[in-house]
């Protein structure tokens, strides 16, 4: 058969890279510095509410302030992630702009009167909000709309975490379970790296985890010889870290829907929230599960944190359930913020015990933890496996050839597994994948019969 080129197909696969690079340019300029913003504020009012202990006893009266702003300038927006996953399943009335500063607004009062959450939804809800007004400015179609929907989320999570691999993966593939839209694979691409560029030249850095972790590589063909037994241990570990992102994600939608059930007023259910944040604090008698979580203030202050997870006796035995039920309160109450880098908390505190409880290197259970509780909470597990290569690989060649990657799909893929059916995101579309191979097999659907 004589060689034929189509060259009517390469020429509108080239138009599309080339229309998506003029869209995602400016959006991922415009993300990348608003997410710039946003963590430089973050990190300000980290600091005064360091500073400021007593900060937190306004915890209630912020509570009311933040779900005062939302009930009268944006009811529609309160929806957060979830309204943009259900606007790219289904284009409709959009995402409104005025998304990106009241999410701003809402985290920065969260953080500052010390409530426990994270940072991924505010930079996701901006790119998504950014994202629809672009579309709109634009007058895209809904297929197009869909599309740089995606791309915003991807741009705004590549910058914030300053993983624009894992920004453009999870934007396709969080949409639905089991499912992935790759013709928003390049798109996401572009406004991920895009926005984590920008974000990068404004100044804004991000924190460093080492692993120290190595094993020897010993094949005659070049290929990583895994410690059977370590693989082991990490399948058992997994079982843990898949369970605890269940936990996680069904106690928040437990407290939000009791709040909404019980307290009828919407803006005092943080202002309820905040109130059982300080008694947890009396209760513990520390400070350690309030805001981030990310390092310590001051540095030598044995403060459990992530960054201590990373070492051996940096986390105590319930270290990780303190900080699941303070953001479960906190977010599941009504305050805004987002639950990754809670979940990344949760996820190195749990590896970090389970290293001990199992005779296995604390720093790598405690970064496998990290990414393999995120992936169970939000059926992520590629994204996820991909954060661990471009957060703890860069400039640890050691690292990455010793099996890393291999341990940390096996704890994603696990976690994401058994995690079933829960997710922290109501929106996402559950397609053909696990929950319904479990189903099956409970009915006796899919399995030969015995001879």
């Amino acid at each position: 058969m004589p060689f034929r080129w189509d060259y009517k197909q390469h020429a509108a696969l080239a138009w599309f890279v080339l229309k998506w690079l003029v869209i995602c340019l400016p959006l991922g300029i415009v993300v990348g510095s608003s997410v710039a913003m946003f963590l430089w504020a973050l990190h300000a009012v980290t600091l005064l509410q360091w500073d400021h202990p007593w900060l937190l006893y306004l915890l209630p009266l912020a509570g009311i302030a933040s779900g005062l702003m939302y009930h009268y300038l944006g009811r529609e927006a309160e929806a957060g992630n979830n309204l943009i996953m259900e606007q790219i399943h289904e284009p409709g009335g959009g995402v409104p702009l005025r998304m990106a500063p009241l999410v701003l607004i809402g985290t920065l009062i969260t953080h500052l009167f010390g409530g426990s959450a994270g940072r991924e939804g505010t930079a996701v809800q901006m790119g998504g909000s950014l994202a629809g007004g672009l579309g709109r400015l634009l007058k895209l179609t809904p297929d197009e709309t869909r599309i740089l929907l995606s791309a915003g989320v991807a741009s705004g999570f590549g910058a914030v975490f300053g993983t624009p691999l894992t920004g453009a993966i999870f934007a396709v593939e969080v949409i639905a379970i089991g499912k992935m839209s790759y013709k928003a694979l390049i798109p996401c691409l572009l406004a991920s790296v895009i926005g984590d560029q920008v974000n990068t030249a404004w100044g804004i850095g991000h924190t460093h985890y080492h692993i120290g972790f190595a094993t020897e590589i010993s094949s005659s063909l070049g290929a990583v010889s895994l410690n059977w037994a370590l693989t082991g241990k990490v399948a058992i570990a997994a079982i843990f870290f898949g369970l605890a992102s269940v936990l996680f994600a069904e106690l928040t939608h437990a407290i939000s829907g009791t709040a909404k059930r019980f307290i009828a007023i919407p803006w005092l259910r943080p202002a309820v929230g905040g109130c059982v944040v300080i008694a947890l604090v009396w209760l513990l008698g520390q400070r350690d599960y309030l805001g981030l979580g990310v390092t310590p203030h001051p540095p030598d202050s044995g403060m459990i944190c992530i960054e201590s997870c990373f070492r051996p006796g940096g986390a105590d035995w319930m270290s990780w359930w303190w900080k699941l039920l303070f953001t479960a309160v906190t977010v599941g109450s009504g305050f805004k913020g987002g639950e990754v880098t809670p979940l990344f908390f949760i996820g190195a505190a749990l590896g970090n015990v389970t290293g001990v409880m199992l005779g296995a290197p604390v720093d790598l259970m405690a970064g496998l933890g990290f990414v393999a509780v995120f992936a169970g909470a939000t059926n992520t597990p590629l994204a996820c496996t991909i954060m661990a290569i471009e957060l703890f690989g860069p400039g640890n060649g050691e690292l990455l050839s010793s099996g890393f990657v291999v341990y940390a799909a096996v704890a994603c893929f696990l976690s994401y597994f058994l995690s079933g059916s829960s997710s922290i995101y109501h929106a996402q579309k559950r397609d053909e994948g696990k929950a319904e191979t479990g189903k099956r097999k409970a009915n006796g659907e899919g399995v030969e019969p015995s001879s």
